[in-house]
């Protein structure tokens, strides 16, 4: 079977404002999109990350405080606002909060990254039973 080549995405088209796990990582490990994670560094380190991946903390902290230089930091780590954007954070919630903030601040071709990398609670409060980017058995690396 041949390849399916597709035509290039310009800036200019919609672009979803959620993606699968499994499709934001064929989208960056093609070189198609750049993967923003908005967790902080101590879930990085102690949960997991996604090789290559750039880190905007969306919140500090224990308590999860609202990191008010997040649109900088994102401007100052993909400043090309026609680029590709997946957000991740543990569930899909912070990094939606982040798509809000980058689209406003001009980031048009972001997208949220659902499930999360840890996915949703269960019926025994445990995460990355049933969905996530771990569950998908995407590839990942822990410190």
């Amino acid at each position: 079977m041949s390849p399916v080549l597709e035509a290039p995405v310009t800036a200019s088209e919609a672009v979803p404002t959620s993606v699968h796990p499994r499709e934001a990582w064929s989208l960056f490990s093609e070189g198609q999109a750049v993967l923003v994670d908005v967790r902080t560094p101590e879930e990085l380190k102690f949960v997991g990350q996604v090789p290559g991946a750039i880190n905007v903390p969306w919140a500090t902290g224990t308590s999860l405080t609202r990191n008010p230089r997040f649109v900088r930091e994102l401007e100052a780590k993909v400043p090309d606002k026609a680029r590709r954007v997946l957000l991740l954070c543990r569930s899909g919630k912070r990094s939606a909060l982040a798509l809000e903030a980058a689209v406003k601040a001009g980031y048009k071709r972001a997208s949220n990254i659902s499930e999360g990398f840890e996915g949703e609670l269960d019926a025994a409060q445990q995460r990355g039973k049933g969905d996530g980017w771990r569950f998908h058995g995407l590839p990942w690396v822990q410190n």
